[in-house]
């Protein structure tokens, strides 16, 4: 038997459908516009938790289409120095979760927020961008793990780290999507631990 959908204003169905299609838009040529898809998503369930665990389905399927999209143009390797940080940051993130709801919307706020000012700080400095070296690989990774966990907003630290590697476009694109849909597909087991995402839907 179906589970029925739940009841929500019209405005927040509207509201859930633009950050889908946010997040599409996002993962396949405009990094940045991700970053909007948080705040509008907490806004149209009311919940933070509630909504990091209705996002990272979307945020699987459209990694699934990235991925397979540029499947000819990744360079994975550029990603192996950051793994033991990136799951270290998510180890913490899966800590934060656990705080009270009112705790964990300022901590998403405060997230986001951040993540605009590096997603700005990207755009400015990016012709200057230089390589990052080891203690960065640490913070990219760090920062990175925990945003994405505690509120799938990892995207603009990820979009520096690449950037400062000095990829092509194409790469910069399919490198990012093997990054996130590993991650991600990693987080569906501590959302559904937290009880963020269940068989029920």
């Amino acid at each position: 038997m179906l589970r029925p959908l739940p009841h929500l204003e019209l405005w927040r169905w509207a509201l859930g459908a633009t950050c889908a299609f946010f997040v599409g838009v996002a993962k396949t040529g405009v990094p940045g516009l991700g970053i909007l898809v948080v705040p509008l998503l907490v806004l149209a369930v009311g919940d933070a938790r509630t909504s990091a665990g209705w996002l990272l389905p979307l945020l699987c399927a459209a990694d699934v289409f990235a991925v397979v999209y540029y499947r000819r143009h990744a360079a994975t390797r550029r990603l192996f120095a950051l793994v033991p940080w990136v799951a270290l940051g998510m180890v913490g993130g899966f800590v934060a979760l656990g705080l009270p709801d009112v705790v964990l919307r300022r901590l998403v706020g405060g997230i986001v927020l951040a993540m605009i000012g590096v997603h700005v700080f990207r755009r400015r400095r990016a012709e200057t961008a230089t390589t990052p070296g080891t203690a960065s690989g640490v913070v990219y990774g760090g920062v990175a793990g925990f945003a994405t966990t505690v509120a799938n907003a990892a995207g603009p630290v990820m979009n520096l780290y690449l950037l400062a590697r000095r990829l092509p476009k194409e790469e910069f694109i399919a490198t990012g999507a093997w990054f996130f849909l590993v991650i991600n597909l990693t987080k569906v087991p501590l959302y559904a631990w937290r009880g963020m995402i269940t068989a029920e839907g």
